[in-house]
C-alpha cells in the first residue's frame, strides 16, 4: 500500500535523514515542507492513498482536514516535540521510524475530529492566558512543558481579569478556557492523557482555584463561545485569533488513522 508522507524538518531533534531512508524502503515517497509552507497544499496534491505527517501537533491538523475531505487515512508519525496527538493514538512518540509500518500493513482506526468556526483540531483549543503564552513564545518554540507551566502560573498570579466570555449563552468567570475532543485526564494545571478518541464529546474545561488548582469540566456535542471581540487561541498548540461566537463542534469519527500493526492495534 503506497502513501506519501510530508516532513516538517523545523520540528524534533534530527533524524530527518533515517526517517527518509526509511520511508523509501516503505516505497512512500517524501516532501520535505519549505519555509513558510502549508502542510496542507502537499496533502491536496498527493495522489489517492495514505497521506502521512512527520510532525508535531501543530503539523497534524491541516493535513488531517484534508484527509477528512478527500476521505484518505492518515499517517501519524511523530517528529515534534511533545506529541500529544500520537501519545494518546498509542503510538512510541520516541522511535518516529515505527510509525512508518502504518504504511505497508496497517491498522485503520476512526476517530473524533472537533472544528472551532471550522478549524479542524485533533486535540484541544485553549483560549485565555495559555493562548497569549503560545502567541508570545511563537519564537521560541523550543521551551519546555515545565517553564511554560510555570510561565502560566505567574502570569495568572499577575492577571486578575477573567477573559470575559460566555457559553452557550451562561456568563462564565475564568483566565483560562480549554475545549478537547474527547476526555483528558486531569491534573492540576495540566492535561493529561485520553482514554479514547472516538468517544463523541467535546469537554469544556476551566481551572478553579489557584494554590491548589483544579478543573472544572463539561461535556456536549457543541459549545458556542461568545465574547466582545475577537479571541487569542491556541489550536493545538498553534496561535491563532477567533472571532466570537465561536461554533465548536464534534465529528464522531470522521477521521481515518492508520496505525501500525501490533498486539495493541
Amino acid at each position: 500500500m503506497p502513501g506519501h508522507l510530508i516532513v516538517n524538518p523545523r520540528s524534533g531533534e534530527g533524524g530527518l535523514e533515517e526517517l527518509r531512508a526509511a520511508a523509501a524502503e516503505h516505497g512512500v515517497t517524501v516532501h520535505e515542507l519549505g519555509e513558510g509552507e502549508d502542510p496542507a497544499a502537499p496533502a491536496r496534491a498527493a495522489p489517492a492513498g495514505p497521506v502521512g505527517i512527520a510532525g508535531g501537533d501543530g503539523s497534524l491538523a491541516p493535513v488531517a482536514s484534508v484527509c477528512v475531505e478527500r476521505g484518505l487515512p492518515l499517517v501519524c508519525v511523530p517528529f515534534g516535540t511533545r506529541n500529544h496527538f500520537a501519545r494518546d493514538l498509542g503510538l512510541d512518540r520516541d522511535d518516529p521510524v515505527a510509525a512508518l509500518a502504518a504504511f505497508g500493513d496497517g491498522v485503520e482506526r476512526r476517530i473524533d475530529v472537533g472544528r472551532a468556526n471550522g478549524r479542524l483540531f485533533l486535540n484541544n483549543v485553549s483560549l485565555g492566558l495559555y493562548a497569549q503564552l503560545v502567541h508570545r513564545r511563537e519564537h521560541h518554540r523550543r521551551r519546555s512543558e515545565t517553564l511554560a507551566r510555570l510561565r502560566a502560573l505567574a502570569a495568572l498570579a499577575r492577571s486578575p481579569q477573567p477573559i470575559g466570555i460566555t457559553v452557550d449563552g451562561e456568563p462564565v468567570r475564568a483566565r483560562v478556557v480549554l475545549v478537547a475532543s474527547n476526555e483528558y485526564a486531569l491534573e492540576p494545571w495540566s492535561l493529561g492523557e485520553r482514554q479514547r478518541l472516538d468517544e463523541g464529546r467535546l469537554y469544556l474545561y476551566v481551572p478553579a482555584g489557584l494554590l491548589q488548582p483544579e478543573w472544572r469540566g463539561r461535556q456536549a456535542d457543541s459549545f458556542v463561545v461568545d465574547a466582545r471581540r475577537p479571541l487569542r487561541a491556541a489550536v493545538d498548540g498553534e496561535p491563532d485569533v477567533l472571532s466570537p461566537p465561536i461554533e465548536f463542534r464534534i465529528e464522531p469519527r470522521a477521521l481515518r488513522v492508520l496505525v501500525p500493526r501490533g498486539p495493541d492495534a
